[in-house]
C-alpha cells in the first residue's frame, strides 16, 4: 500500500522569523495594512511505498522529520498521512 504524506515545518514561536518579517514589511509597503503577523515555513510532499500499516508509516515519518526534514531545535513540524488509491 502507498501513502501520500504532507509535512509542514515552521519556526518555533520563540524563534525570530526574519523572512516572515520581510514578507510582512513587503505586504505593508504594497498597501496591505491589515496584516498582523507572517510566518514562513516549508512544505514537503512525499509518497511512502509498500507499507500496509498506517502506524508504521507514522513511525517512519516521525523518524524522517527528526533526523532530516525538520531542525527540531528551532522548528516544529506537523504532517498528514493519506492512503493512496490504486
Amino acid at each position: 500500500m502507498n501513502w501520500k504524506v504532507r509535512i509542514k515545518t515552521m519556526l518555533k514561536k520563540s524563534i525570530l522569523d526574519p523572512q516572515g518579517q520581510a514578507v510582512a514589511g513587503g505586504l505593508e509597503a504594497l498597501g496591505y495594512k491589515n496584516i498582523a503577523d507572517v510566518h514562513v515555513g516549508k512544505s514537503m510532499e512525499l509518497v511512502v511505498k509498500n507499507i500496509d500499516d498506517e502506524k508504521e508509516v507514522c513511525q517512519q515519518v516521525e523518524e524522517m522529520c527528526r533526523r532530516l526534514l525538520a531542525n527540531i531545535v528551532i522548528e516544529d513540524y506537523t504532517y498528514q498521512i493519506e492512503k493512496m488509491e490504486g
